[in-house]
């Protein structure tokens, strides 16, 4: 998979001041409406595997993005799924510049992810990252961010909230319940992206609950590019399996482990 716009790819050596505006330039760069290629309806775990498009091409191929760390290394996992079919797993394992810093994660994680992604022999037609995309202090978080790069439809979906208010408390909510997260004072306008109270940046989403278990809190998902934040969380609920995770990126997690673990022996 190739670097479309790899003027944007993440960089050792730059200051705070200089990664603060490479995201604003992203997130100018970034499309946060509907661009994607294909149906989102033909976006599903039950995908018929000789299913088609209206155009005639495949169902489309969803990679889901994760990474697991070795000391100060680490180890980016991608799978790509068509429907519920692993057409293709690679990894890469890269060193690490950079601590975590909040707002700041795809200067830490980007270049790696790029390292994995680039292995691909396949080209996914949609990206779901583990992590933030428009949900953002500069709207470009690492779905956005790598998203611009690779000028691939992508999904951001986090496990808490980085910025932003829900219109509604998030606790306690019924499986498949989604409420809008609105730019709060944290986030920037950026080029023509508005960050009012109106703003809609992404969605609290409520993937899984259960009676008998300790509430589970919901997911936070935001559009990366070329998606809009509506059809962000549609995707997502689409390829919800019996896990909390959308399985892409639940596969992506496990697969990290699992070669995770042929480095440490």
């Amino acid at each position: 998979m190739r670097q479309v716009n790899p003027e944007f790819a993440p960089r050792a050596g730059l200051s705070r001041a200089e990664m603060e505006s490479l995201q604003r330039r992203v997130a100018e760069r970034a499309v946060f409406e509907d661009d994607l290629g294909f149906d989102p309806a033909s976006v599903s775990l039950g995908t018929p595997k000789n299913a088609t498009l209206s155009g005639g091409t495949d169902v489309p191929l969803v990679a889901g993005i994760d990474q697991s760390f070795l000391d100060d290394r680490a180890l980016s996992a991608v799978v790509v799924l068509r429907g519920d079919e692993v057409v293709e797993r690679v990894h890469a394992v890269t060193e690490l510049d950079l601590p975590y810093i909040p707002g700041l994660l795809s200067f830490r994680e980007g270049g790696p992810i790029l390292d994995a992604l680039a292995k691909l022999e396949h080209d996914p037609d949609l990206l779901v990252f583990d992590g933030s995309g428009r949900i953002h202090f500069r709207q470009a978080g690492l779905a956005t961010h790598l998203g611009v790069i690779c000028d691939v439809p992508s999904i951001g979906v986090a496990k808490s909230l980085l910025c932003g208010t829900p219109d509604e408390a998030v606790d306690g909510r019924p499986e498949g319940w989604h409420t809008p997260i609105r730019a709060d004072g944290d986030v920037d306008s950026v080029g023509g992206h508005s960050a009012t109270a109106e703003t809609t940046l992404g969605y609290a989403f409520q993937s899984r609950q259960y009676d008998s278990r300790p509430i589970v809190n919901p997911l936070y998902v935001s559009p990366g590019h070329r998606v809009a934040a509506e059809t962000a969380v549609h995707l997502v609920s689409n390829l919800s399996g019996g896990y909390k995770l959308p399985e892409p990126t639940r596969l992506a997690d496990a697969y990290a482990d699992e070669a995770k673990a042929q480095y440490e022996d």
